[in-house]
């Protein structure tokens, strides 16, 4: 086995979205109500993939008193927790049409990952924003009941549905999606979708499906999307990805095949990069502008850990 010189790209960034100091305090939903009118109780206004931020910049508030945010929003509050202080914190919807109208009264209105990406707001808030923003999509989608098809209400302030005409209760859901960096002695296997900025690689994924294990989800996946065999897989870590509500779970697979045979309904194309043709994607320095997801985006911690490995 032979070593490769590690190269230095400074201190590990910090995963988006998985860093809440909120106590979600499931104890408190059932009468969350009350909470509504605590002075300290701040409340963030989401819109599907938008958040309305107050003030100049480079760093923007996303917090709005109830006054403030029930100008702003519309349906019911929902509870995320409770900062150390005691604080309330809450989600509260607005219509994405109503963008304009909010940036003209004064608001800064860009989408999360924007947000996520160019460091808008304090990390800290990320994880809360990334919660109500699944939580609010998961309750677009559901307003029915999958057993009888009859309006649902929320309650326990947004964790809970309940069917009044057959008594069904839904929870919130998370989509759990294996996400790989598949290597091979001192190469790695990165592919593109249509949908990815032009030079921008990434590793594979996709969803783990009923009674699959995630070793299998990632064997499954990397097989059906390029047509590489792998035997070994490794956790390395997860992260909540509110696009819309899903939970990355994020492996090392060891490749036992190097032929590609690809998906083109997956992917737009896939391909074996070496170690240090991946560390220029990484650090944005690639002569033909290659690259690799921001920080924020645990593919980026991936191939980060790849890169760093030292061993072909």
């Amino acid at each position: 086995m032979s070593f490769i010189s590690r190269p230095d790209l400074g201190v590990w960034p910090t995963l988006g979205y998985v860093d809440s100091p909120l106590d979600r305090a499931c104890h408190l939903r059932a009468g969350a109500a009350d909470l509504l009118d605590h002075p300290a109780a701040r409340f963030y206004l989401l819109g599907g993939e938008l958040v309305a931020l107050k003030g100049a910049g480079p760093v923007f508030d996303p917090l709005f008193d109830r006054a403030e945010a029930e100008a702003r929003g519309r349906g019911e509050a929902l509870f995320l927790g409770i900062e150390s202080d005691g604080a309330p914190r809450f989600a509260k919807g607005f219509d994405p049409a109503l963008r304009e109208a909010l940036e003209g009264d004064g608001l800064t209105v860009p989408d999360l990952r924007t947000i996520a990406v160019s460091g808008l707001i304090a990390p800290h808030h990320l994880g809360p924003v990334a919660c109500g923003k699944a939580l609010r999509a998961w309750h677009t989608r559901h307003g029915f009941c999958a057993n009888c098809g009859a309006a649902s209400r929320i309650v326990d302030a947004g964790w809970r549905r309940d069917c009044p005409s057959c008594g069904a209760q839904h929870f919130p859901r998370t989509d759990p999606v294996v996400i790989m960096l598949t290597a091979r002695g001192d190469r790695c296997l990165l592919g593109r979708q249509p949908h990815f900025a032009p030079g921008m690689w990434s590793t594979l994924a996709g969803f783990v499906e009923p009674g699959e294990t995630i070793e299998d989800a990632v064997r499954r996946e990397t097989l059906e999307e390029a047509g590489v065999r792998t035997g070994k897989v490794r956790y390395f870590a997860t992260q909540p990805w509110p696009f819309p509500m899903s939970l990355m779970i994020g492996c090392i697979a060891e490749a036992t095949s190097e032929e590609l045979v690809i998906d083109r309904n997956e992917l737009e194309d896939a391909r074996w990069f070496g170690r240090d043709e991946v560390t220029l994607m990484l650090t944005r320095t690639h002569p033909d502008g290659l690259f690799v997801p921001p920080p924020i985006a645990i593919a980026h911690h991936l191939i980060r850990s790849f890169i760093e490995g030292g061993h072909a």
